[in-house]
């Protein structure tokens, strides 16, 4: 009764310790880009922390400015919605919108209203293209912004004449309203726009950089003495900082998705990420590819190699593969022996019946079939039998 014997899994498959290896270093810098990434976000945002808040002392705050305002007799509100904004909007106020861009375009078009023949002053701080059509009807932002930081104002602006150079270079606008004062040009754009209400009791004031309100940079040029004119004009200073929580922003006709209100830095992140990960693919992937044989640079002694290939198989615990390498090296150096052309050597059919025919008093060919077609061994103590078996045999078939 033959009993087919089971081949196992070949030993040569990775092993998860062996995956875990080679991945390591990539799951590594992974990680290390992730902690980078979130490190500087945390220290980015609390650089920015109270941004344009006049509650606020951090560089980025503009506290000093509503302690100079409050000396020279001029109140400072803080809101966060569009109602108070809205509801704040008289002759003798002074409504500053410090991110007009967070705005929803339903409420840019309320809070304009709510402006437009109000008689006050109302100041946009650094409005892009998505809000400053619908804030101020008639201006356009310039898509290049200014490359200088610090500009002089070429204008009639008594404030802005007073003030003389000042820090408000950044987005640029254009204005089809020919009444209008252009302050601050940047190559022929102004980075400063004053646009007159057309009851001539109130106006709108553009400014193209957040720079003079800051903290850190209100000592700078004439920034102060800008800020302190356009925000002082009136006795009462409304300081309307947008909020998510606003109410009035969760319109549904001006609902938007996840992405609409990542901010764009992160979703720069998230891209060289995926870039990074591709990167990481690609560079292991080359190792993928057919292995090229190369000329050694120096002869090695046969008995180098055997002992080299021979540890590796153990390493990988791959007797399957050392088994099949002894018996077809045995197979090919009998062929010839028996008179069976090599390239027939790894033919049962060929091989066996002349190797019988060889040994008179060997035993049957069940026994040549299982020595030199059998399966793998199953420990390493029947993979030595099995060679020194295959030597006993060709030994044999050298003998005269």
């Amino acid at each position: 009764m033959t009993t087919e014997a089971t081949l196992p899994s070949t030993s040569a498959s990775p092993t998860a310790r062996q995956l875990w290896t080679r991945a390591r270093g990539v799951a590594i810098a992974l990680v290390l880009l992730l902690v980078a990434a979130v490190a500087i976000a945390a220290i980015r945002s609390d650089a920015r922390h109270g941004s344009l808040d006049p509650r606020s002392a951090d560089p980025y705050g503009s506290r000093a400015v509503a302690e100079l305002l409050a000396d020279r007799g001029v109140s400072t509100r803080v809101v966060t919605t569009l109602d108070e904004a809205r509801s704040a909007t008289n002759p003798d106020t002074t409504l500053l919108v410090a991110a007009p861009d967070l705005l929803t375009p339903r409420q840019q078009t309320q809070l304009h209203s709510a402006t437009t023949s109000s008689g006050g002053r109302t100041i946009l701080v650094a409005a892009g293209s998505s809000s400053i059509e619908r804030l101020a009807p008639g201006v356009t932002a310039d898509p290049a912004t200014s490359l200088d930081s610090t500009l002089l104002p070429d204008c009639d602006l008594p404030a802005a004449e007073r003030a003389g150079a000042a820090e408000v270079g950044g987005i640029r606008y254009t204005t089809t309203h020919l009444e209008a004062d252009k302050c601050y040009p940047s190559e022929r754009l102004a980075t400063l726009l004053r646009v007159p209400e057309p009851t001539g009791a109130g106006d709108t004031v553009v400014l193209g950089s957040p720079d003079i309100l800051y903290n850190d940079r209100l000592a700078e040029q004439g920034n102060a003495s800008l800020a302190l004119q356009l925000l002082g004009s009136r006795t009462h200073l409304v300081w309307y900082l947008p909020s998510l929580s606003d109410l009035s922003a969760t319109d549904t006709d001006d609902e938007r998705g996840l992405f609409d209100l990542l901010p764009s830095g992160w979703l720069w992140g998230t891209l060289q990420l995926f870039i990074a990960a591709g990167l990481a693919a690609l560079w292991r992937a080359r190792r993928l590819g057919p292995l090229v044989p190369e000329k050694l640079p120096v002869a090695i002694r046969a008995s180098e190699t055997v002992e080299g290939r021979a540890r590796l198989y153990r390493k990988a615990n791959a007797r399957d593969r050392a088994a099949n390498a002894l018996r077809s090296t045995t197979r090919t150096r009998l062929a010839p022996l028996v008179g069976i052309p090599v390239a027939q050597a790894h033919a049962p059919e060929a091989l066996l019946p002349a190797l019988s025919a060889h040994l008179h008093n060997h035993g049957d060919g069940q026994s040549l079939h299982s020595l030199l077609f059998g399966p793998p061994p199953r420990d390493d103590a029947a993979l030595i039998s099995l060679a020194d078996q295959l030597d006993a045999l060709e030994r044999e078939v050298r003998r005269p």
